[in-house]
């Protein structure tokens, strides 16, 4: 019989959706489910697929139909499950086998599960996989990190399922080691301030201006036509404008206003912390959802405090809807910048070189936050691969000129109303305290140093470190 190009445990939905993927494209794939009815359900609603997929009921028929070295997705929940069935899979491998690791996967694990397996025979892969069921089926955006020469095994396979832009495959080898779930991991946390400040702006919609969702679905579906053009911005229209079949009213007024999170958000900002890089648009979304969750908490805080008026108005002479899509092109530039800017800072820390026009490149469809503005992207770190921060580049500079007067408007407006902002208003701030050549930072090193000798640098250079303030110790 002819072997498998490759192999995939785990047939939930995710897992299910990549195999066909992988079958559709003319790619031979081993199966396997640890529930073998799971494996028959599969491979019986297969299709014409069928003859590209070869079911397998234990690990040693499932091993033996791959080609060595033997690539093995892994599609199954995060965590503990993953090393429970890399330990399974161990025994039955040989030289050169790769155990991948599809899911959404914290990279400090990627990265101990890649040093686990360094000194053995086998070698691993964490690769990134954006763009939800639909993307599995019909091609994501994936994002691998592991050896070389692992990657060179199994390129031909991922290239040919990944989505394609202008013919292009949205996939790329990003590094060593965690390189590809760290990126999937700031992809997902864009993702969160993106989602966060088109709901600020729908808020404004809404509650500021008093507009139904019908009317709402119809802003953005002209904003989709232009510089926002994106996935989220064409769900979000198609969202606003479904009716809800039960009670025949708009579905997103029925929608409990509490949103979940899987945990990649939080990841995002955590290591943005840890690296000392500022990603406060993202921090904004995250802690959002976080107090989103806090809904009966939220309904009594109002009967105490009172529902604000929401009177949202711009200055004379604002174009209102232009005004509103001038703000969330601004806010959406920062959350961009601040995520590329943390991919910069870990490409540093763990010696991956991630390539960012390359990144830009593959987020460009097949993923959450694919949109027309990636290209852009992709330029502006081609023209400039130098520069600190995407908002600096000649393109992007411009850009945030010419957006965040409009920025400050409407945040200043629903500030002023009430109307929580809290990623827009972070950006703006962003931006801001990035301007600005001389910050205020100065007292806070004189503070530390007054309770804590902490020291501080003096802008004239001289060789002397502490204030006039005595020791610095804190006095009580």
């Amino acid at each position: 019989m002819e072997k498998a190009e490759i192999g995939l445990i785990g047939l939930a939905v995710m897992g299910s959706n990549l195999a066909l993927n992988i079958a559709e494209k003319g790619n031979k794939i081993a199966v396997f489910n640890r529930t073998p009815e799971k494996t028959d359900e599969f491979y019986e609603s297969a299709g014409d697929l069928k003859k590209q997929i070869i079911p397998c009921k234990t690990i040693d028929e499932f091993v033996e139909a791959i080609r060595p070295p033997r690539p093995i997705i892994i599609m199954i929940k995060a965590g503990e499950a993953v090393d429970q069935q890399m330990e399974a899979l161990r025994p039955h491998l040989g030289d050169g086998d790769i155990m991948i690791d599809a899911g959404n996967a914290n990279f400090r694990d990627t990265i101990a599960r890649f040093d686990r397996l360094k000194d053995s025979k086998l070698t691993f892969i964490g690769m990134g996989v954006s763009g939800g069921e639909e993307g599995a089926r019909h091609g994501p955006s994936i994002m691998v990190g592991g050896t070389e020469d692992s990657w060179k095994r199994v390129e031909k396979v991922l290239t040919s399922i990944a989505a394609k832009y202008n013919g292009e495959p949205c996939v790329a080898w990003l590094g060593n080691d965690g390189a590809g779930h760290f990126v999937k991991t700031i992809h997902n946390g864009i993702e969160y301030a993106d989602m966060q400040m088109i709901g600020e702006i729908y808020g404004i919609l809404r509650d500021g201006l008093g507009k139904s969702a019908s009317e709402i679905s119809k802003i953005f579906g002209s904003w989709n036509k232009g510089r926002l053009n994106s996935y989220l911005i064409e769900i979000t229209e198609k969202v606003l404008a479904a009716e809800d079949p039960v009670t025949k009213t708009p579905m997103v007024d029925i929608i409990l206003d509490k949103a979940g999170q899987k945990g990649t958000g939080k990841w995002s900002v955590i290591e943005a912390q840890n690296m000392g890089i500022p990603a406060t648009a993202i921090e904004a979304a995250v802690a959002a959802r976080s107090l989103s969750a806090l809904k009966s908490e939220r309904e009594a805080a109002q009967k105490i405090f009172g529902a604000s008026d929401y009177s949202f108005s711009l200055p004379d002479g604002s174009n209102l809807e232009k005004d509103l899509e001038l703000a969330l092109f601004a806010a959406k530039i920062g959350a961009y910048a601040q995520g590329f800017a943390v991919m910069a800072e870990a490409s540093r820390e763990f010696g991956w070189s991630l390539p960012m026009p390359v990144i830009a490149k593959i987020w460009r469809a097949g993923c959450i936050i694919r949109s027309q503005f990636l290209d852009e992207i992709t330029k502006a770190f081609t023209d400039a691969p130098d520069a600190a921060n995407l908002i600096v580049t000649p393109a992007f500079s411009a850009m945030v000129k010419e957006s965040v007067p409009a920025l400050r408007r409407v945040t200043a407006a629903a500030l002023s109303a009430g109307l929580p902002v809290p990623a827009l208003a972070s950006a703006l701030t962003y931006f801001d305290a990035y301007r600005q050549g001389r910050g205020t930072a100065n007292l806070i090193q004189a503070q530390r140093d007054f309770f804590g000798a902490h020291g501080f640098d003096r802008v004239d250079g001289k060789d002397f470190h502490h204030g006039p303030w005595g020791s610095g110790a804190a006095t009580f």
